[in-house]
This record gives structure tokens, sequence and C-alpha cells, in this order.
């Protein structure tokens, strides 16, 4: 199986189940993970990301015969990216459940905000809500702990099963993605539970891989300004330093990269 098909299966962790949207593509891997957490004695079941408006109906089907008959009573919102809330709307009017989301935009039903290390008690077990912005400034992750093992995070995109994440700069910010990152590492080795692709290592050893990354990112970067003349250096825009970054992208992924690059320079320039 390769790392675009993977997925995490169906029951990747204690208490939680996934279902898999049908949206493939370079970006969502094999497609958005939907995740129920329930305790096993819940008659609740909360629902994190609902995915994207295609095939909605359909998902939503899947994902209520993952809740085991159990009543959807919340649903979680880990950010803004229409992959993970074009069901949103769906989701809500079919089962009546509150959104919360940390953008106001996506909650429904009188639903308040995300809050940083907001405890969240609906499903039979706590769910922790861990403000870990760079992504997107929105981002959330989930930790659900259980009392037989290390527990899970479902990380949204902050950290995926395959690869690494994007930055959706201006709004994704590559100083406050290292804070979460370091944050998360210092959680352990709980199971991480991707957005997209399927489990990968541990949260402490992916999260210090992912952090490595960014800091050699960022030399790369250095390196390449300091071959270039002063004056140049100092107005290159990410549009043309991109390419000298990553090599031959093309379409939308070269427009990612675009982006990545934005969010390295921001960070170098501002300090």
């Amino acid at each position: 199986m390769t790392t675009t098909t993977a997925t995490p299966g169906p029951t990747p962790a204690p208490l939680v189940r996934c279902v898999t949207a049908q949206n493939p593509s370079p970006m969502t891997l094999a497609g958005t993970n939907t995740y129920v957490v329930a305790a096993p004695d819940s008659d609740a079941a909360v629902v994190v990301d609902p995915g994207p408006e295609d095939d909605v109906a359909a998902h939503l089907e899947r994902v209520r015969a993952a809740a085991e008959g159990r009543r959807i009573a919340l649903i979680l919102v880990t950010h803004r990216h229409a992959d993970h809330t074009g069901g949103v709307d769906a989701f809500h009017a079919a089962t009546g459940a509150p959104v919360q989301a940390a953008d106001p935009d996506w909650c429904r039903g009188g639903a308040a905000v995300l809050t940083p290390d907001e405890r969240i008690d609906v499903a039979g077990t706590p769910v922790l809500a861990w403000h870990t912005p760079g992504h997107t400034s929105d981002s959330y992750s989930f930790a659900v702990p259980d009392a037989g093992a290390h527990g899970a995070v479902l990380t949204g995109d902050t950290i995926l099963g395959s690869g690494t994440t994007m930055l959706d700069h201006p709004d994704g910010i590559l100083t406050d993605y290292l804070a979460s990152l370091r944050r998360l590492e210092a959680a352990g080795p709980l199971t991480v539970l991707p957005a997209h692709g399927p489990v990968p290592e541990p949260l402490d050893v992916v999260a210090r891989d992912y952090r490595h990354h960014r800091e050699g990112r960022l030399e790369q970067i250095r390196a390449a300004l300091a071959a270039l003349p002063e004056a140049e250096a100092a107005t290159i825009t990410p549009e043309d330093l991109a390419p000298r970054i990553y090599p031959g992208l093309t379409g939308t992924v070269a427009r990612v990269a675009v982006q990545t690059v934005a969010a390295h320079l921001r960070h170098l320039r501002e300090g």
C-alpha cells in the first residue's frame, strides 16, 4: 500500500473510529479522515472533521455506521479548510449536533468557539482541545486520553500521516508552527491520528522530525539568500525563491511551495 492510499484503518486507537472520505488527491493523500470518538458504554459520540462537501451524504452514513448507533452529540473542526469543513452543514442538519471550531464562521447550533486547553466532556471521555496554529491560525489538535495506553491526539493537518504539511501563509505562520511542534513533542508518545494519511510514528518522534525538517528548511533558505547579492536577497520574492528550494514543481504543489517559502522568509526577515 502506498503512502497516498494508506489510511489509519477503522479502529486506529482505543475510543476512536476512523472513516476516510472519498476525496483522494496529492494534497489530501487517501482522503480526509473523519474520526468518531466515544467511550464503549456511552450512548453519544463526537465527530471530528466532517470532511468535504462532495459525497457528503454517503460519507455521513459511513460515519453513522462507525458510531454504532450512538447519537452524534458534537461535531469538532480542526481548522477551516474546505476538505474538513465542506460537510459541516449537512452533518449539522442531519444530526442536530452543534459544531464547535476556533473560527466562528464554522460554529453551528449555538456552540461557542474553541478555547485553548478547553476540556470537552460529551462522549464518556474527555477530549482536550489544544491550539496548535501554524498550518492555519485556527488549527486545533484534540487529545483523547486512555487509561489503558498513552492515548491519542487527532492532529488535523498540523501533522500528517505521510510527508509534511504546508503552511497556509499569510495565515499560517512558521513561528507559531514551531511552537506548536515543540508543544506536541513535549506531550510524549501519544498515538498520532492525522487528518490525512495513515498513523505515523508516535507523537514525540514525529513532532521532533517535523521540527527538524522545518529548521533544516530554514537553513537551506538562509544558504540560498547568502548566495545572492545583498540587495537581491533583501527583496527576493517567495515566487522567485521557491523554484530554487523546490525545483521542478508545477501546479497546486508549486503554489503550496511558494506559500511555504513565504512563511519561512517571513520568519527570517521578522526574526
